[in-house]
């Protein structure tokens, strides 16, 4: 289903994003990936033929449209979109001030809201399509201590199923993926911040973990692979829906 399409994922330099440009290479697509380190996103370009590269801050609103328009003047009409760049940072409510909270949405509600906009004046034009928003459970049950954080996630999903209804009859999708806690450089960064509150690194880590009900972190690889079969013929029925994937009942 995907083989010479254009994909865009934003946030494809690590992490999820990584994984999810990785394999749909694999499967043949044209994937455009994004991101603001310009030096990670050329370490993927290299390993793969099909992937290619735009740095892009996706709170800007003129870079997103810039660099949107520049990789479907480049690669053709966006078919399958993926927004997945986002910021997963922390703090309690009473030490949440208002330049915090406009970071967090900023990059996580309105960043998606920007690439999915963009993306869908191409898509719109073509025969068929996906878009795949990276949500998480935080977005479904909030998550102690990241206010802003779930408030961001759960926006997400109410644009997903906002535009499912929008466009429902139509040959284009729009579904959000929510993992629990993925086994990416997140949670090292989210290590170091524990760390610096007197968490011990085992203590912090062992956290994480037993977040998920399964006591596993998630691999990447799993979400990508959720990715994926939202692209294939046998999910086409799929549509508006917020998949956990997180080893458990939330």
């Amino acid at each position: 289903m995907i083989a010479n399409k254009h994909v865009l994922i934003t946030g494809g330099g690590t992490g999820i994003g990584r994984a999810i440009a990785t394999l749909f290479a694999e499967k043949d697509a044209k994937v455009t990936i994004t991101g603001r380190r310009k030096e990670v996103l050329e370490e993927v370009a290299k390993t793969s033929a099909n992937i290619s590269i735009f740095q892009m801050d996706i709170s800007k609103e003129q870079e997103v449209i810039s660099v949107i328009s520049k990789a479907t003047a480049q690669f053709g009409p966006i078919q399958v979109c993926i927004a997945n760049a986002g910021i997963a940072e922390g703090k309690k409510l009473q030490n949440t001030d208002l330049e915090f909270w406009k970071k967090i949405m900023g990059t996580n509600l309105d960043g998606t809201f920007l690439t999915i906009r963009e993306s869908m004046k191409s898509m719109l034009k073509t025969d068929w399509g996906r878009v795949i928003a990276i949500s998480s459970i935080a977005g479904i049950k909030g998550l102690k201590g990241a206010g802003a954080y779930s408030a961001s996630k759960h926006g997400v999903l109410g644009l997903i199923k906002t535009y499912s209804e929008e466009y429902m009859g139509g040959s284009i999708t729009f579904n959000a993926i929510c993992p629990g806690y993925v086994n990416t450089p997140i949670i090292e960064n989210n290590i170091k911040s524990m760390t610096s509150k007197g968490i011990s690194v085992d203590d912090a880590h062992q956290l994480m973990v037993n977040s998920n009900p399964h006591n596993k972190l998630i691999e990447a690889e799993e979400i990508a692979q959720t990715a994926l079969w939202l692209c294939n013929q046998a999910s086409k029925s799929v549509n508006g829906q917020a998949i956990e994937i997180a080893g458990g009942k939330v």
